[in-house]
């Protein structure tokens, strides 16, 4: 359905206390349904090495995304592309985070919730990214059709990643959410790149 509707990658979340955790089962069906040249993506929290690799030696995972509070080390050493996600909230400094996981591919930018280390369905304040930054982010935290416009043209993400945006309950994906996403997405896409250099 993501694929149809025109997602450039799925994430499989791999952390068991989420509402959109998957099994090894399950991500194995999704995945033999995903077209070629869509990324997988796995998700984990603070999961262990052997967890990890249990994962990758069994799925043609494409990308990591860590988001718990793995060290730049422990994302290096499964030999895959990786994202580590920041919790955003005043005072986190964005810049010296890019710097400690420079390895990384790009960072997530998400909201900070002390309840929740993700999927808080919330958006964090943008201004507080509105910084040169030394490394490509994805921006997430709280996105949907209506307002994810708005976040492209604030933060100009090389991605933008969504959950509870296109969701009709946790965990259950609604595919006319996705649709309107996708295209308000290509639509801010369209419109950054018509954007005249002098404005």
């Amino acid at each position: 359905m993501s694929a149809a509707c025109g997602a450039d990658a799925i994430g499989l979340v791999f952390y068991p206390r989420s509402s959109r955790a998957v099994t090894l089962d399950q991500a194995t069906d999704i995945v033999a349904a995903v077209p070629p040249f869509m990324s997988i993506v796995a998700l984990f929290v603070d999961e262990p090495i052997a967890g990890i690799e249990r994962i990758l030696s069994n799925l043609p995972v494409h990308m990591i995304q860590f988001h718990g509070n793995e060290s730049p080390t422990f994302c290096q050493q499964f030999g895959r592309p990786w994202i580590k996600a920041l919790r955003v909230k005043p005072g986190l400094d964005i810049s010296e985070q890019c710097r400690l996981y420079s390895k990384a591919r790009a960072v997530l930018l998400d909201t900070w919730q002390a309840s929740a280390v993700g999927g808080t369905g919330k958006a964090f304040d943008w201004r507080l990214a509105q910084i040169s930054l030394p490394s490509p982010i994805v921006l997430a935290g709280g996105l949907n059709q209506s307002n994810v416009s708005d976040g492209i043209k604030a933060l100009h993400p090389a991605a933008v990643d969504v959950s509870g945006g296109v969701e009709t309950s946790p965990g259950i994906k609604d595919a006319e959410k996705i649709k309107q996403f996708v295209a308000a997405v290509r639509v801010a896409d369209q419109q950054m790149e018509e954007k005249p250099n002098d404005e």
